[in-house]
């Protein structure tokens, strides 16, 4: 896979670098290289960032930080299998609990939300940081929604951390959870109220809880651009048919010309006859 040659590999964090060193040096920095390709290309363009994490993973297996990136990748592109075997590679590499939420969020993606929530009940989720049970709650309640339970799913995300007037950086995704969830058991109003809040919290624009409140309030948006170009189209097809009426005129128009100019052409051929028609006579009289 090409690589960039600003890319060298030194943008790793520090602990991804440390387990690095276990590598020959050559290969650790191409290893390198590649894990920062996965990591600049995973949220735009995640199939090129599993291609890159495919090599990685060929070049150092044994690598927790490299069977981590790989899940991730394998996770975006939506080969949940793929990346629940790299995340439990990675967990018994380490024996760290952060990566039980997405764990268990591939196991909803299999079509197993039983799963998912059998793992949100599991003693690994109290080894948690706030924003890890934050995020195991949210996938706790995703699968209570995939599995019918939408009360369920209210109940589940009603919380401290949902109740805190604390901005972090998981309150706008929660409270969005919220909204959403309230939305599907038909309580409108506090659904307004809690996408308004969301919308309050989100300053890095990771929900779309604009939209939803302009969708429930009855608000359309129109793309600018897209108006334009519509316009433009319009106004190039107008011309087009324009054009197509006026063709024929014009050929009607040449062709009255051109019969305007055979007529004054055999107008004037017969002016120039006359003279030679009347020398003619003369001649024939003088002989007479």
């Amino acid at each position: 896979m090409p690589i960039p040659e600003d890319v060298t590999g030194d943008e790793i964090d520090a602990d991804v670098r440390q387990e690095l060193m276990s590598l020959p040096k050559t290969l650790a920095e191409d290893v390198a290289r590649n894990l920062v390709m996965v990591a600049n290309l995973l949220d735009e363009e995640p199939e090129q960032a599993y291609a890159y994490s495919r090599v990685a993973l060929r070049l150092a297996s044994r690598v927790a930080a490299v069977r981590e990136a790989a899940g991730f990748a394998s996770y975006a592109t939506g080969k949940y299998s793929e990346a629940l075997a790299e995340f439990r590679a990675a967990r018994r590499m380490t024996g760290s609990v952060e990566l039980w939420p997405i764990m268990a969020d591939c196991e909803r993606g299999l079509g197993r939300p039983e799963r998912a929530l059998a793992m949100a009940g599991e003693p690994e989720v109290q080894k948690l940081d706030k924003a890890g049970q934050v995020e195991m709650r949210l996938v706790a309640a995703g699968a209570r929604k995939d599995m019918g339970q939408a009360e369920a799913a209210v109940v589940t995300l009603q919380s401290p951390e949902l109740a805190s007037n604390a901005v972090q950086p998981w309150t706008a995704r929660l409270r969005y959870a919220y909204a959403d969830a309230l939305l599907e058991v038909g309580r409108e109003t506090e659904a307004r109220e809690w996408f308004a809040k969301a919308l309050e919290a989100d300053q890095g624009g990771t929900t779309n809880a604009s939209d939803r409140l302009a969708e429930l309030d009855g608000v359309e948006f129109t793309d600018a651009l897209e108006e334009d170009a519509e316009n433009e189209v319009q106004v190039e097809a107008e011309a087009e048919v324009k054009d197509e009426v006026a063709e024929p005129a014009e050929a009607k128009d040449e062709a009255k010309d051109e019969a305007k100019d055979e007529v004054q052409v055999e107008a004037k051929d017969v002016d120039e006859a006359e003279p030679a028609k009347d020398v003619k006579d003369e001649e024939s009289g003088s002989q007479g």
